[in-house]
């Protein structure tokens, strides 16, 4: 790894503005160590996308998100802009990604095997395994030509609590999303109707919440797919019913833990392509964050085996 070099794309306003007070603190580490590198801070939303794509890709670069979520979703995405790209033999470009987790949820990283710790998520650039990494894509809403992401999609109840969560201006990280959540079952939204095909199933159903996840973890507290694998080639859906409050209050409970099979009701699958359309209502979708749709009507969600690699560590 000591001669890869290393480009750390930092998002300053992460953890509300408190990632740039790392920049001095990366510099110093990579400097120490003797590492090629270079720091590009995002001045935007979406710069860290134009960014990313627009590196030029070799087998000895590392690109490195260096922020929260959002940060790593843009990455990827820029990252997948050149995913099939050759090398001159004709070799497809394995593009490798890292991870500096210094964002509020940092929900990704977490599924990843990234350490939270600051400095030892930076040690495991140099020393951690270069490890392939399946990328899904949400195709639909205000993505039809897709977006990719490297977490998960959330529709329905977990979307909603996000964009609460997105509005307080004096909780942050899992403390936010826990008081949104709170709002949002007070609140009580109606779901949509939704027929969903996965595999070779067919399911209608007016759920609460659809969780389709590559990684493990949503809102820092709450484990949509505990045993979530972001190298096994499959998505991970879990459909929770609409029911009363104390029983969606269960729910999240249960979710905190990691045990909604648990829940009455609650569905539970692998699969590689899911196909989603509204019967009646409009579906509410994020993925890694992002809105998708505030009224969709259809959506196609897949995954990418192994389409880059990323440095962590694995047992």
């Amino acid at each position: 790894m000591a001669k890869r070099s290393f480009v750390i794309i930092l998002n300053p306003i992460a953890n509300n503005g408190n990632a740039k007070k790392k920049i001095p603190l990366i510099s110093d580490f990579f400097s120490k160590n003797g590492i090629d590198f270079r720091i590009i801070i995002t001045e935007k939303i979406g710069h860290a996308i134009s960014i990313a794509s627009s590196l030029s890709q070799n087998s000895e670069q590392v690109i490195v998100s260096a922020g929260g979520d959002g940060t790593a979703n843009e990455v990827i995405n820029g990252l997948m802009l050149n995913s099939n790209s050759s090398d001159t033999t004709g070799q497809r470009n394995y593009l490798q990604f890292g991870v500096i987790p210094i964002g509020r949820g940092n929900d990704f990283a977490y599924g990843a095997g990234i350490p939270r710790n600051f400095m030892e998520s930076m040690r495991l650039l140099l020393e951690g395994t270069i490890y392939p990494l399946d990328v899904g894509l949400v195709i639909g809403g205000n993505f039809p030509q897709g977006r990719f992401f490297c977490n998960g999609v959330g529709i329905g109840f977990d979307t909603i609590v996000g964009l609460e969560a997105a509005k307080m201006k004096y909780f942050h990280g899992m403390t936010s999303y826990f008081f949104a959540a709170l709002k949002t079952l007070i609140l009580h939204p109606k779901p949509p109707t939704v027929e969903i095909h996965y595999g070779d199933k067919k399911q209608i159903t007016t759920p609460a919440l659809i969780s389709i996840m590559n990684g493990k973890r949503m809102g820092g507290a709450f484990y949509m797919a505990p045993d979530g694998d972001m190298n096994d080639g499959l998505l991970n859906m879990t459909i929770s019913q609409q029911g009363s409050r104390t029983y969606f209050l269960k729910a999240m409970l249960l979710y905190m833990k990691g045990e909604q099979k648990k829940l009455r009701g609650t569905i539970m699958a692998s699969t590689e392509n899911i196909l989603l359309k509204s019967i009646s209502g409009g579906m509410v979708t994020h993925a890694d964050g992002e809105t998708i749709c505030l009224n969709g009507t259809n959506l196609e969600i897949r995954i990418i085996p192994s389409a880059l690699r990323i440095i962590t560590k694995r047992d």
